[in-house]
């Protein structure tokens, strides 16, 4: 059974304008309808928006002034009428209900967050944030319990009493979202709610609705100009350009995957580090052997790939830690067979695959194999080598060669393999089965590597300076 997205968009379009009808038909059956325009005096504010908003998510519409993304929010609830095409709130299309319906599935089911905070100065806080409450008729207890309990939320609940002139601008922009939680409805549309306060306020309280979101899950369509923002906020971000939505995805899909020049140049002064994570610039281990193969299997994998370390693996692809070259060596000579007890959680760091880029460089800088990557359940997902985390920044081309863009040795540099553990793997006889170990591959759940982020092929145990 398919599951009905909270709310979806469908080749819609607004157009101010006398002859709004006629120009909207032309964008849609013209190539060049754009240019058949300027003879009709009209303005094409959206066009052919589709898209799809999933239940509990952020989904950001970013554009600069003028793009149509405040038009394109108040088509979502009806406060204004589309030209063409259909908006589904809950697989309801709000453009055919009458006016008392439609007030009706305000009332219920959308809420909104203005960039002016749009506060009845006369009114309480208390008052204000239990507003929607009043219009829609609930008696007076129930209206302050449940809008004392959505002030606490936003960290208000000791300014009930106040009149919004005696708050800060950040705190009025508070009462506005609490009076959205108050009204208890699943989809808050926010219109640039958050650009008129000061940058340090404004971080506040983004830092405030992702906490709420995180707690209640709601569904949120939040317009702004601000790429930082959008970035910082959005589940999926869809981006608008004179009208048109030209390219919806997440924010790292904007960042290294832009659909035109266009979004190249408007995400070109984004802070990477904090965008990118751990998945998106990761590479395939060169060598992961199964922790029930033993130490013969981890020196021969040790030979072949002329690393220094292997990953080692249990149950379900679970990440247990390194096994090195000494390692191998030392417990192939006493005979020893089993593998888990020469596992060294210490040797390679390990970092969780939504890890931010510029929260990866210290455990790189102090592991002496690249870091090891794994996913919620704890499996191996991926290596980063510290030359990789540098092309992900732009610092090396993507297409140098390796033998241009491994750092020089130094003190600290992790050793090729020792020449013990070479003859020790050469010794073991060619049948030997090595079992579940891989040479040049991970986990088959491993994605691949984008090719812009990627400066080398291999993710060989490189311990040169980051």
């Amino acid at each position: 059974m398919e599951t009905v997205s909270a709310l979806r968009v469908k080749s819609l379009y607004k157009v101010y304008g006398n002859r709004a009808d006629k120009a909207a038909e032309i964008l849609r059956n013209s190539a060049d309808g754009d240019e058949k325009l300027a003879d009709l005096s009209v303005t094409a504010a959206v066009v052919d928006a589709n898209f799809e908003v999933r239940r509990g998510e952020i989904f950001v519409v970013m554009g600069l002034s003028g793009s149509g993304k405040s038009t394109l929010i108040r088509m979502l609830n009806g406060l204004l009428p589309p030209t063409h095409g259909t908006v589904e709130v809950d697989g309801i299309d709000i453009t055919k209900l009458k006016p008392a319906a439609l007030r009706k599935l305000r009332r219920e089911k959308i809420s909104m967050v203005f960039q002016h905070f749009a506060l009845q100065p006369h009114r309480s806080v208390l008052d204000n944030a239990g507003y929607a409450l009043e219009v829609a008729g609930l008696p007076r207890a129930e209206r302050r319990e449940k809008a004392l309990q959505a002030l606490r939320m936003v960290g208000l609940d000791g300014w009930a009493d106040k009149l919004p002139q005696e708050l800060s601008g950040g705190m009025r922009q508070r009462v506005g979202l609490a009076r959205a939680l108050a009204a208890g409805t699943e989809i808050m549309l926010m219109d640039e709610a958050f650009s008129a306060l000061d940058p340090l306020i404004r971080r506040e309280v983004q830092d405030q609705l992702l906490e709420l979101q995180a707690e209640l899950g709601k569904t949120i369509v939040f317009i702004t100009h601000d790429l930082n923002e959008a970035m910082r906020l959005g589940d999926r971000i869809a981006v608008m350009r004179a009208g048109r939505i030209v390219q919806i995805g997440t924010a790292e899909e904007i960042l290294t995957d832009p659909s035109n020049d266009y979004v190249a140049q408007f995400v070109a002064d984004v802070d990477r580090t904090r965008i990118l994570t751990a998945s998106a610039v990761m590479e395939r281990p060169l060598g992961v052997v199964d922790v029930n193969s033993g130490p013969r299997v981890a020196a021969r994998v040790l030979r072949e790939t002329q690393t220094s370390a292997v990953y080692i693996t249990g149950r379900d692809k679970r990440y247990l830690g390194t096994v090195t070259a000494d390692a191998a060596t030392q417990a192939v000579r006493e005979g020893r067979k089993n593998l888990q007890e020469i596992v060294s959680t210490e040797y390679a760091r390990t970092v969780a695959d939504t890890t931010p880029v510029a929260d990866i460089f210290a455990p790189c800088a102090e592991s002496p194999a690249p870091v090891a990557v794994v996913d919620a359940a704890g499996r191996l997902a991926g290596v980063i080598p510290r030359v990789t985390l540098l092309s992900a920044l732009g610092s090396i081309s993507p297409d140098v060669s390796e033998s241009t863009t491994t750092p020089e040795p130094t003190g600290t540099a992790d050793p090729a393999p020792t020449n013990d553990a070479a003859q020790t793997s050469d010794a073991i006889p060619a049948s030997d089965d090595v079992g579940t170990a891989s040479t040049g591959s991970g986990p088959a759940a491993t994605p691949e590597v984008p090719a812009q982020v990627v400066a080398e092929p291999s993710a060989r145990m490189t311990g040169g300076p980051a």
